[in-house]
Order: C-alpha cells, then structure tokens, then sequence
C-alpha cells in the first residue's frame, strides 16, 4: 500500500503541469487551512524537519503550497545528491540549501503574485526528498483572515475563503483544521469551514497548536479528547517553537525533544495521541487507506474525463488548412438542418418543445384557427346599429324588402375583423422561423464566429424581405373577400329560404302556445261555446297538416294589419315575442315593430351565414399563402443567397478565422487528453494486490 502515495504524486504532477485546476479530476490529497497566524507553517516543518517556508508579519501563504514528501533509504549508495533536497515542478534545479527553498518560495510568489499582498490560486508544487519523513502530500493554502491589510484587496477575505473552499469541497481530500489552543474552538475559522463541506466529520482531522501558550490553570484534556468538539478522525495537540526560538535558531530535532517532554509532563495520559511525529503517522496512515478507497472510483473519473475531453476536441474540430471547402461544407449543412426541422427529419429532435415545422402547425391549427373560431360573427353590432344601416340604405322611399345594400355593407365589415389575427399568424411564423436560426447553430458556425454572425444576418435579412410580401398576399386575401359578396355561393342560404325558416319557427312557436292554452282552458271546463270560439280562432292560422300559415306581406309590413286579421295578430304576437327571447340589444327610447324586428333578425341570420362562408375560406387560405410567400420560398433560396453572399474568394480567409476563444479552448482540451492518457496508464500499472 505505500506505493500507492507515488501514484498520487505522479498524477499530481501531470495535472499541475498543464495548469489544470484543482477539482480537474478530484485526487486524494490532505488540505491544510486554519486561521492567519494558527500555526500552519510551524505545523509542517515540523513534519519536514527542516526551515523551509517564508516568515513574516501578516499573510506570508499568498499561493497554494502543493508539498510532497517522499521518503528515501539513506542506505542507498546510487543517490547522488544529499541526504536532503528538494525540487519544484516549474524548475529542474535541485536545491540542497533548505534557505534556497526558502527564497524560491518567495520569488515564485512574487512573479505570479506581485510584491502586494494579494493571493493567487496558482499552486507552487515542491517535492521534499529525506530519510527523515513519511510519504504524504500536503496542500498549505494561506491562513483565513477578516481584515484586509496594507494594500491588500478589501475583498481578501472571501478570496481567501473561496479558495480554500475549493480546495476542501473535494469529496477525496481529506481536511487538516488547525486551531490555537490559547483561543476558544468555538470560534474556530478553520472547524467551522471544514464542518461546511464535511458536516459529518468523516473526512476532517483537527489540529491544537500553542498549547504551552495557555493561560496558566488552564487545561486541553477536554479538547484534545473531543468532549467539547468531537471530530471524527480525532483531535491531535502538538506544540511549536515560539518566535523567540525561531529566533534564536532552535533547532527543529531540539523543539521536537522539548515537545515530548511538554506532553509527558502536562498530559501523560495523552502523550502517545499527541505530538508531531504522532500526527506525521496518523497523517500517513489516513491518507494511504484514503487513497486505496478512492482509486477504483479514480479510474472510473480518468476514462470518463478522457471520453469527455476526446469528444469536445472532435466537436472543435482540426485546424483548417482548405478554408473554401470547409466555408461550403457549413453552409451546406446549416442549410439541410434548417430545412429538415421545418419538416421535422432533423436528427436532434426536440421533446421539451415544439419547434419547426410542428410549431409552425401547432399555430395555424390550434392559436390560428382558434382565434378565428372565437371571434363573434355580430361581434360589435347591435339591433340599432343593423336597423340604422338599413334606414340608411334606403334613403327617402320606404321598401318593402330588406335592402341588399345595407347587408353588403354590415358584413364586409366584419369580414375587416379576420385581418389582424391573419397578420398575427403571418407574425408568429415568421419568428418562428427566426427561432429555427439558433436551433441550427452547430459547434462548426460557434467555431467560426465571423461565419455564425454572417450566416444568422443573412438567414434573418431574408426572413423580414420574404415578410412583407407574405403580409401583401395576406392582405390581398381579405381584399379579395371585401371586393365581392357572393351571395351564389352554394353554402349561402338565400333570403327567402331564411324567412321561410322563421315564419315555419314563429308558426311552431305559436301552435305549441296555444295548444298548451287550449289543454288549459279544457281542463278549467270551459263552456262548450268558448272552445268552438278557440277552434275558430285555430282554423284561421293552421290548414289540414298543421303548418302555419302566414302572409309573406305580414312579415315585411307588419304595421299594415287587415282589420278582420286583428284577432290573428293578437295571437302571432305571442309567438313573435317568444321567437326574440334570445335577443340582447341595446336600450332604446322605443319599442320596436315587428317589421324592425323581422329585418334586423334577417340580417344577422344572412351575416352569420355568409361570414361562416369567408371564415373558411380564410381558414384554409392564409395558411397556404404563409407556406408559400414564407416558408417555402425561404427554403428554396436560403443556401444560394448563403453562398452568393458568403463564398467571397477575397474574404475568406478573414471569414473563416477561428474565434480565439476556440483556439484557446483547443490547445487546453489537447493538454488535458495527454495528461489523461498519461493518467490513466499510471493507474493502470496499479495491481489488485497493492491495495492490502
């Protein structure tokens, strides 16, 4: 199992290398945080043994410190070099002087974060080589902080714990809090971030420095054995050389000494938990068994993130070296993509909406048709409005037919009502259509930006040029129906068929009227001579088949009553009041005659029908004219005006110039698939067996 630690270490490198970021692929690693000044830096050279990190007032950690700590066999004869040294990822020197070490720090820091206090999530990557440590890799990240300092940005402390918690949010990382011993742990920075991505503990281990600054009667049993705040992997008390012996240079081996001594004597029943080289092997031993569980699931994201990385290269594509050829290939195929989803055989078919050619039906036969059907043929005419038209029509000599001209008039205009929603369809097509644009959009045309913007403009310029004609016939159509009424139409009912149709109703109507009376009178048992009275009355308006009977000049003139008809009258009206019941106009100062009645009651029978007539014809017309004006003739022409505007031997070049972005984009997905495939060989080599 412990050659499990180098593999992690190779795979580091690979991906530091490249520049990628610390989450690219989730390794096992240990993440050291903790507040400004806890005790971090002490904490690892304590653990190296050797003086190697920058010291200073204020934040000193200005960068991601990925230290790996590789054990050697001092017995072995073939190393050249010391018996310590130390290497960084971004330099082949070797450094034998842990001072140099220091120094590189520092410089490094600067170049990548200037002379300011600022940070950088750019990570420094350092190997450690000595007889004198235990394989670990430790992430150092600077210490959080509340108040910004000198010239530091006034947003330091999020930018400090952002990058931290990027750090830790690794579910395969597992998290070192270190806390003072001579503040209270519960305000500690470094618990309460940790029990933010690990609420259950199981990844994270706490760390108390200071404790031999306490204040005096002051005790750390209770911390250190969790009773005040339990953590899973426990808590671990270690005590650090004070500035004073940093100093006056004590050495490392001596504090170390001095340490053991310090736990023997306060807590000697705590002493073999407690101390530097304890947490050196608690540190060890965490992370290897970390790291045998997380391998099996390591290979598994290494494939998958190669797949994934091989894919988005193929959809970036090579860089092209035939620039025509490849301007007509796009063309071509953003062509055949437009066209097939408004036929809707595009491959990539949508299912969380309609789009294309579907949506183009779904609003000529569900909002279109819809609209149309709802629209009330009377829609905005009243009774006086109708008997005003009429009057109107004709002039000073009084008629005795309904004049045409008044119908003619009062129909067309609501025929005038079918326009806007027809100019609405023409709309919603069209942006429809200008919809389809995007949906075509393709890795090819994002690739190329100046060819997408050219192709989209030019899409969308014949979209509004092919709009106005489409709007044109649409017009056309509703002018052709105002132009001529007519009223040969075979589904039209003529006039005299419809006053047919009202005096057989207002006949019916009265019948069953005063055969109900005629029930109620006989049950009352009325004088024999009152019901031949009633049957006289009957026979005047009923035959031998029992059909009404009235005069067609009654109908049209009914203010010009025959005196011996004055009975029959009477009655007809009880029928005539019945056969208005539905009637709904508007309040006038006057009753109405029964001629008004009759004529505003004709014409609005010969306005429903005739409408209904034209309301079909619309129906099925503007739709047709759309397809044809619009979307037909956009797909006839689309590719040649592409080509004619785009294939430019003199711009093509600079058309097909690839976005930045894109070449940017490239150049890191190649990086990635090499670190990946180098990756993937290095967990390949890893046997079963070196797991137990």
């Amino acid at each position: 199992m412990e050659q499990l630690l180098p593999i992690i270490n190779k795979l580091q490198e690979v991906f530091t290398a490249i520049g990628a970021p610390s989450d690219a692929i989730q390794l096992p690693q240990i993440v050291v945080i903790g507040s400004q000044s806890s005790g971090k830096s002490s904490v690892l050279e304590s653990i190296v043994g050797r003086d190697f990190l920058p010291r200073g007032t204020g934040i000193v950690t200005r960068r991601p410190l990925i230290l790996q700590l590789i054990h050697t066999n001092p017995a072995d004869e073939e190393q050249d070099q010391s018996k310590e040294w130390g290497k960084f990822l971004h330099s082949d020197q070797i450094f034998t002087d842990f001072n140099d070490i220091m120094t590189e720090i520092s410089a490094e820091t600067e170049r990548e974060s200037g002379t300011s206090k600022d940070i950088s999530p750019k990570p420094i990557h350092l190997k450690i080589y000595s007889s004198n440590v235990l394989n670990l890799t430790l992430v150092d990240l600077p210490g959080l902080t509340k108040v910004p300092v000198g010239d530091q940005p006034q947003d330091i402390e999020k930018q400090i714990y952002d990058l931290c918690y990027e750090y830790i949010c690794n579910p395969n990382s597992l998290i070192l809090a270190i806390s003072a011993a001579n503040a209270d742990m519960a305000t500690s920075e470094a618990i309460k971030l940790a029990r933010e991505v690990d609420p259950t503990g199981k990844r994270t281990l706490a760390v108390v420095t200071k404790l031999d600054l306490m204040d005096a009667g002051t005790d750390a049993t209770d911390i250190l054995t969790g009773r005040i705040i339990p953590v899973k992997l426990g808590i671990i008390g270690v005590v650090n050389r004070s500035q004073q012996d940093i100093n006056t240079k004590k050495s490392i081996i001596a504090a170390l000494r001095d340490e053991a001594i310090f736990f023997q004597k306060r807590y000697p029943g705590l002493s073999d938990r407690n101390g530097t080289h304890y947490l050196a092997r608690t540190l060890n031993k965490l992370l290897l068994l970390h790291i045998r569980d997380c391998l099996p699931e390591l290979k598994t994201r290494i494939n998958a993130k190669l797949g994934y990385s091989q894919q988005t290269l193929a959809n970036l594509g090579e860089p092209i070296i035939e620039r025509g050829p490849e301007l007509l290939r796009i063309i071509t195929k953003f062509t055949a993509d437009y066209c097939a989803t408004i036929e809707g055989t595009h491959g990539n078919i949508e299912i969380a909406e309609l789009i294309g050619g579907a949506r183009i039906s779904h609003i000529f036969h569900d909002v279109y048709y819809k609209t149309l059907e709802s629209i009330d043929p009377l829609g905005g005419l009243s009774t006086m409005d109708i008997l005003t038209a009429i009057r109107n029509a004709t002039g000073p000599r009084p008629t005795l037919f309904v004049p045409e001209l008044a119908f003619e008039l009062l129909v067309k205009r609501q025929i005038k009502r079918l326009l806007e929603p027809s100019l609405r369809c023409v709309q919603l097509v069209h942006e429809e259509m200008q919809r389809i644009i995007q949906h075509c959009v393709t890795s090819d045309l994002l690739r190329f930006s100046k060819v997408h913007n050219k192709v989209v403009e030019v899409t969308s310029a014949l979209l509004r040029e092919r709009l106005e004609p489409t709007n044109s016939m649409v017009d056309n159509l509703i002018a052709i129906e105002l132009a001529y009424t007519n009223t040969n139409h075979p589904d039209f009912a003529p006039g005299h068929e419809i006053i047919s149709k009202m005096m057989s109703e207002a006949g019916e109507e009265y019948k069953n009227r005063h055969t109900a009376r005629a029930k109620q009178i006989t049950d009352k048992s009325l004088p024999i001579e009152s019901t031949r009275n009633l049957d006289s009355i009957n026979g005047k308006v009923s035959n031998e088949s029992g059909k009404r009977m009235i005069s067609f000049g009654y109908l049209m003139n009914g203010g010009n009553e025959r005196k011996n008809d004055s009975e029959l009258i009477t009655k007809s009206n009880l029928a005539t009041d019945n056969f208005y019941r539905e009637e709904n106009m508007a309040t006038s100062k006057r009753d109405l005659t029964d001629r008004e009645k009759v004529d505003a009651e004709l014409i609005k029978r010969l306005i429903k029908t005739y409408y209904s007539i034209v309301r079909k014809s619309i129906q099925d017309s503007v739709p047709k004219a759309i397809i044809h004006f619009l979307v037909n003739n956009v797909k006839k022409h689309l590719q040649s005006l592409l080509v004619e505007r785009l294939y430019i031997k003199e711009e093509i070049t600079e058309l097909m110039e690839e976005s930045p972005h894109v070449i940017e984009k490239r150049n890191q997905t190649m990086h990635m698939i090499k670190a990946l495939q180098k990756a993937s060989q290095i967990v390949s080599d890893v046997r079963e067996t070196q797991l137990w």
